[in-house]
């Protein structure tokens, strides 16, 4: 027959823990999915998390490059001084043709004042063109074409247009044509101008006609040989 066991003694129960004393830990359950007899470690999560990849950093909106603002603005300049240079373009050619007019207009108005001028020298011309020859002498037609030399001359003095007339002056290549020489009489007349046939034309600075003239030249007499 068993013998009831009996009850511990006092002083061989275990000593109750202080009211203060922390609990002591308590083991997680093991995973209910996981393998019977299998229990993960502690630092499971650790080497998970440590053998995932990391995350891919989200897309940040890049700040607007240099080179393409650059761009932009060399774009803007080009577009700027292309409109100006044909602008300047388009205002040089009216300017190109408004000064072709204004020349062509200028030389019309002063081809018209000269025509104007000889109008009266004309007349004067036909008057004495149209003169019955057998009632006019030849002294009274040389008079009439002399006034009508004077009249002309005043006209073209009027115009700015000055006659050239070098008889007994110095030849001048810049004024003078020489179309033959002449023996001088005189060394003092080497050089100057002997006929003129035919008279010359300036018109301010511009000569419209040198006077063709003939020019005396000079020549030293031959010395005869002395004969004992």
């Amino acid at each position: 027959m068993r013998k009831k066991p009996h009850p511990p003694h006092p002083s061989k129960q275990a000593p109750e823990a202080p009211a203060d004393a922390p609990l002591p830990a308590v083991e997680p359950a093991p995973d209910a999915g996981a393998a019977p007899g299998l229990q993960a470690p502690a630092d499971a999560p650790e080497a998970v998390a440590a053998a995932a990849p990391p995350p891919a950093p989200e897309p940040v909106a890049a700040p607007a490059a240099p080179a393409e603002d650059a761009t932009s603005r060399l774009s803007s300049e080009l577009a700027e001084q292309k409109d100006r240079l044909l602008r300047m373009a388009a205002d040089f050619d009216n300017y190109r043709k408004r000064s072709a007019k204004e020349r062509a207009d200028t030389w019309g108005r002063a081809q018209a004042d000269l025509v104007q001028r000889l109008l009266d020298v004309v007349d004067d011309l036909g008057r004495v063109a149209h003169l019955d020859p057998a009632q006019t002498s030849a002294l009274a037609l040389h008079e009439g074409m002399g006034l009508v030399e004077k009249k002309l001359l005043k006209a073209f003095e009027s115009a700015g247009v000055e006659r050239i007339d070098p008889s007994g002056a110095a030849f001048d290549p810049n004024a003078h044509e020489a179309v033959m020489t002449v023996p001088a009489p005189s060394a003092d007349l080497d050089g100057q101008v002997s006929t003129v046939f035919q008279a010359g034309y300036r018109s301010g600075a511009l000569l419209l006609r040198p006077a063709r003239v003939a020019v005396y030249a000079w020549v030293e007499p031959a010395v005869p040989d002395l004969v004992n």
